[in-house]
């Protein structure tokens, strides 16, 4: 079979993590969450109490930052300087801080050269917001998955609800503010790629999104 290289943009909630590693395991390929990357520097940011805005501070961060993915029982877990921290990265405060880190060219200059690494042997299914526009524009294969931010909130809801507690209207206002942040920005807007396979899943099952993005794999090999 062909090795490929595929990317799954979209916005958050729209169910990126799961299908993306329901097609990883169906094709038999790594999964790589770009967005616990950007995580993983959110964490760090707020640890080390700098301003998101302070690319000074940033860049010597990086310094002395190592962001690894490891191997374990349920997927790759991400690491930071040796500390696994996959669990602590899921909350809402990382979740706006990275929207406001990934904003910043300093910061996606420090991803980018470890993004492609990961993808030089292909073979592979990268979930992110430009990951078809920006890091790998020459991806074999490329989807944009999107839902209704009604869906997408009651998704993120239902998510938070067994960890971070919260409303449903806070859950949703919050995701209309991500949404426009990264819709907007000037750096590597949230946008379908102009090839992208674009698929709104707020009707349809993960079974029926993986399934159709199979189809769309298929058909190039």
């Amino acid at each position: 079979m062909k090795r490929l290289l595929i990317t799954i943009d979209g916005p958050s909630g729209a169910g990126k993590t799961t299908v993306s590693r329901m097609l990883a395991d169906r094709l038999g390929y790594r999964y790589i969450d770009t967005g616990a990357l950007y995580r993983g520097v959110a964490l760090a940011t707020l640890s080390s109490g700098l301003n998101p805005d302070d690319d000074e501070g940033l860049f010597r961060l990086f310094n002395t930052l190592k962001l690894k993915f490891v191997p374990g029982e349920k997927g790759l877990r991400l690491f930071l300087n040796g500390s696994d921290i996959t669990d602590r990265i899921r909350t809402p405060e990382i979740s706006m801080v990275a929207s406001a880190v990934s904003a910043k060219q300093v910061v996606r200059d420090y991803l980018l050269n470890l993004q492609r690494d990961l993808g030089r042997d292909k073979n592979v299914v990268f979930e992110g917001r430009d990951m078809g526009t920006v890091v790998f524009p020459d991806a074999d294969l490329k989807f944009f998955l999107d839902a209704s931010l009604q869906t997408r909130a009651k998704r993120r809801f239902k998510e938070l609800s067994s960890t971070t507690p919260q409303s449903l209207e806070v859950v949703e206002t919050d995701m209309r503010r991500r949404d426009t942040n990264d819709s907007t920005r000037d750096l590597a807007p949230l946008k379908p790629a102009k090839d992208a396979v674009r698929i709104d899943s707020t009707d349809l099952t993960i079974e029926d999104v993986v399934d159709r993005m199979v189809s769309a794999v298929n058909a190039l090999t």
